[in-house]
């Protein structure tokens, strides 16, 4: 009689163990989404990155002058995006004022454009194009 109180009294303080462990694990997870949480679903941010990611590489200027017009539409709907913009920086020879609303008056068509994609919190916040730009 006395091993079988004892033995229930193990048992449930294993129980009670597991759910104390349990709790824990999901608070920390909630604590994890949290801070991760960009405002945007992974869904939202993969079709926000797929608008770009055709652009990276080696581009022709007409490529970047898409691109960055791309980037024109996506800042100016920041209402849909959750109020995030790009910021375009241009680097190389004769390169124009970098920011969030880029031109396209300096890019010549039939030169070629190094465009680099950068992220934060897993979605294109930033976009760098090197080359050469007209005077």
């Amino acid at each position: 009689m006395e091993n079988a109180s004892k033995a229930l009294i193990i048992a449930g303080a294993i129980l009670l163990a597991i759910l104390l462990i349990s709790l824990g694990i999901m608070i920390f997870n909630q604590a994890q989404d949290t801070v991760s949480n960009s405002g945007m679903s992974e869904a939202q941010i993969t079709a926000f990155n797929n608008k770009f990611l055709k652009y990276e590489g080696n581009q022709k200027g007409t490529m970047v002058k898409s691109m960055i017009q791309e980037v024109l539409a996506t800042n100016a709907n920041q209402d849909v995006n959750g109020g995030l913009t790009v910021t375009v920086t241009f680097t190389g020879t004769n390169a124009p004022a970098s920011g969030t609303t880029p031109s396209t008056s300096k890019i010549i068509n039939k030169n070629s454009y190094s465009v680099k994609l950068d992220y934060s919190d897993g979605r294109v916040n930033k976009i760098t194009i090197d080359g050469t730009f007209s005077s």
